[in-house]
């Protein structure tokens, strides 16, 4: 959808009466790293999509068939990356060459830039007076902190190319560190790793989590839950093996290349239901017993998922879930990755009994909703944009627009 710069009339009170002047709508820019699926760092750009119905969404990679009608409905502009040879399937092979491609993107017609970075964005150039703040799902974790692991899983060329490689890419990235006005971390988690790696501080607005699509009063069934991608750092084989251990029943919905050996690992009460439809998905987390989430990730959106459905978490004690996981509210903390500790926790959760509470769990799951998640986003724009004189204008227009679209919401309520 293409859309127009053209001069609009805003309304303005004054104490006397209402005026009208001519200002010039706002230009937003959205830039993602790329838009090949919906994941959690997509449904951020839902969320920042609906605020921003007018703005254009740049990223390295688009295919329309994989994302959704609210982000399909902006323009979509790519990088020099879209035209790489076998680009949607070998990504990851040029995030190299994204650097350089995201400093060729024309920025300096937008007022506002909003980037979302967990692979390369951050490092558009934009003019002096326009504002970027960037959403950090987290710091490049290949070049960071999980650089040894990716090492060690990388095939023999891989490994030789990465010390050069991610050593020019960590420098980039520190250096267009200093571009970004202001930093949003999706996790207490995240805000430390941009503290460690770019030396920057940042505002804490955890992602969007729908919390209203989940019955939490449905009885619980004997049977343990674990949904994600099959993929290693995921550690299913945890969830698995303590399952088989204590010959408890484990359901796991996901798949990945890790299905096959895990299969393998796995105890006769162990049930594999692949990718399932998501009336399935809502149902196994309305009656599980606890949901399992043996990952260190930078947030988790899928645990607070499961709280809102009314079942306990039962999770690794770092990274995100510190964020949402409360010992003996809405769950417990396993102290290490081992199937030891995750054997531990089953047993100390089922001595627990009755502790939890549905009610509880889902009280406390709303407020992550993607509600609270808008709101904090427009306090937090606002505040910024209030502090520079010269983008006042736009701070009123939002201000506006915002207002009358949310009386409208709720006058339709």
């Amino acid at each position: 959808m293409k859309h127009s710069s053209a001069r609009e009339i805003i309304p303005v009170t004054t104490a006397r009466a209402p005026l009208h002047v001519w200002r010039r709508k706002p230009k937003v820019a959205i830039v993602h790293y790329w838009l090949i699926g919906m994941r959690g760092g997509e449904k951020v750009i839902e969320e920042l999509c609906k605020l921003f119905p007018d703005a254009d969404i740049f990223t390295h990679l688009y295919d329309p068939s994989r994302v959704s009608d609210t982000i399909n409905a902006h323009t979509v502009k790519t990088t020099s990356i879209q035209g790489m040879p076998f680009a949607q399937k070998m990504y990851k092979k040029y995030v190299s060459f994204m650097p350089s491609a995201l400093e060729r993107l024309d920025l300096t017609d937008y007022d506002l830039v909003i980037s979302s970075e967990s692979g390369p964005a951050k490092g558009v150039i934009v003019r002096p007076g326009a504002l970027h703040v960037c959403y950090v799902h987290t710091p490049m974790r290949y070049i960071w902190d999980q650089y040894f692991h990716y090492h060690k899983q990388a095939g023999f060329l891989t490994r030789m190319m990465m010390p050069r490689m991610t050593h020019a890419l960590r420098q980039w990235d520190v250096t267009s560190a200093a571009r970004v006005d202001h930093f949003w971390a999706n996790s207490n988690a995240v805000a430390a790793r941009i503290e460690k790696y770019w030396r920057r501080g940042s505002e804490v607005i955890p992602p969007p989590v729908n919390t209203t699509k989940f019955d939490a009063k449905r009885p619980r069934q004997d049977f343990y839950l674990f949904v994600s991608e099959l993929v290693s750092y995921k550690r299913a084989d945890l969830a698995i093996q303590a399952c088989k251990s204590l010959n408890r029943r484990l359901i796991v919905i996901g798949d990945g290349p890790e299905s096959k050996r895990l299969q393998k690992i796995a105890g006769p009460n162990t049930e594999f239901l692949g990718r399932v439809p998501t009336k399935v998905l809502a149902d196994h987390m309305e009656t599980c017993r606890a949901f399992l989430f043996p990952a260190e990730e930078d947030f988790g959106i899928v645990p607070v998922e499961a709280m809102s459905a009314g079942a306990p978490v039962i999770a690794f004690g770092r990274g995100g879930a510190r964020d949402y996981v409360v010992p003996g509210k809405t769950g417990l903390f396993i102290n290490d990755q081992s199937p030891e500790a995750m054997v531990e926790g089953i047993v100390r959760f089922e001595m627990m009994g009755d502790q939890f509470h549905a009610d509880d769990l889902a009280n406390h799951a709303e407020h992550f909703d993607a509600a609270k998640f808008k709101s904090r986003i427009q306090a937090s724009l606002l505040e910024q944009i209030d502090n520079r004189n010269n983008l006042k204008w736009l701070g009123d227009t939002l201000r506006e627009r915002w207002e009358n679209k949310d009386e409208r919401l709720s006058n339709s309520a």
